[in-house]
């Protein structure tokens, strides 16, 4: 989830009060332990919850106070970075995570009265059988870590995956999720992101505005009036694009028509500039196929 400078500060806040707060649940566990044992002979269900409780606690703290030391020390060595598109905060949360996830899940089996160390020792055992049958799943959480402790693609940047393009909303450690221009949510898993020619067009701190079109030979056209009047369609949104950006290109000379291509650029992504700029040159593309002046 993206948050501001200002929101990871006071997330930041909240994180430190909880691990207190867990901190002194934990002592309380400990303490009842040590001077109550003899509870426990007439509440052999309350033993397990404690020993439970204890063993998730315990690890969690320790995750807690390394997040805590990490995102302290990496917020003061990259104050001017804004933290909402950082992916080393990313893959620190999500590392977190997937610890806690572990470390809940021995936890809830320690309950059940499961023996971690045989249990362990099953895992080792049978780990390839699991690591073949998971290996695509696998596959993509590394994927995932690598983009995430990467400034190859941020959350927010413009990118375009193979035929997809749109914004980067969240980074997993299985998939990335695009925002089309259609607003559509497009869910691209991590392997097909390495196997995929990716343009991050947010990298070059710019948005390349494409649209291509077929012309019939039948309408009376040239390229220099063609482009002069496509340039003046788009003259009124001129402040929102790089002025010698404007390029109109032929594409194919086919047997019955030509296809073209208009390119220019827009220093900073909007949406809806976009559509309108589009909007006015396909109103004049259809103005010539019609032949209207």
């Amino acid at each position: 989830m993206m948050v501001t400078d200002k929101t990871y500060k006071n997330t930041n806040r909240r994180e430190r009060v909880i691990f207190l707060a867990k901190l002194v649940v934990y002592l309380c566990i400990v303490y009842f332990n040590i001077e109550h044992p003899a509870v426990y002979n007439k509440f052999v269900w309350l033993f397990k919850l404690t020993n439970a409780l204890s063993f998730f606690l315990g690890a969690n703290l320790v995750i807690s106070l390394a997040w805590l030391l990490i995102l302290s020390w990496y917020t003061r060595r990259n104050r001017s970075k804004p933290l909402e598109k950082d992916n080393f905060v990313l893959g620190i949360n999500r590392i977190t995570s997937v610890l806690n996830t572990i470390f809940l899940a021995l936890a809830i089996m320690l309950f059940f009265g499961v023996d971690l160390l045989g249990l362990v020792t099953s895992i080792t055992i049978v780990a390839a059988a699991i690591a073949l049958l998971t290996k695509d799943y696998i596959t993509n959480m590394i994927n995932g870590l690598i983009i995430m402790f990467s400034d190859q693609l941020s959350l927010g940047d413009h990118v375009r995956i193979g035929d997809y393009k749109g914004k980067i909303l969240d980074i997993t450690l299985i998939n990335v999720v695009l925002q089309n221009e259609d607003d559509d949510i497009v869910i691209i898993p991590n392997s097909v992101v390495f196997t995929t020619i990716v343009v991050n067009q947010s990298k070059q701190n710019i948005k390349k505005l494409t649209l291509e079109f077929e012309l019939d030979h039948k309408h009376p056209f040239t390229i220099r009036g063609l482009e002069e009047r496509l340039r003046r369609a788009v003259d009124r949104y001129s402040s929102n694009f790089t002025p010698d950006s404007f390029a109109l290109k032929t594409i194919e000379i086919k047997k019955d028509f030509v296809q073209f291509k208009v390119q220019l650029l827009m220093p900073l992504a909007n949406k809806e500039i976009e559509r309108q700029i589009r909007r006015a040159l396909n109103t004049e593309i259809m103005a010539i196929a019609e032949g209207i002046d």
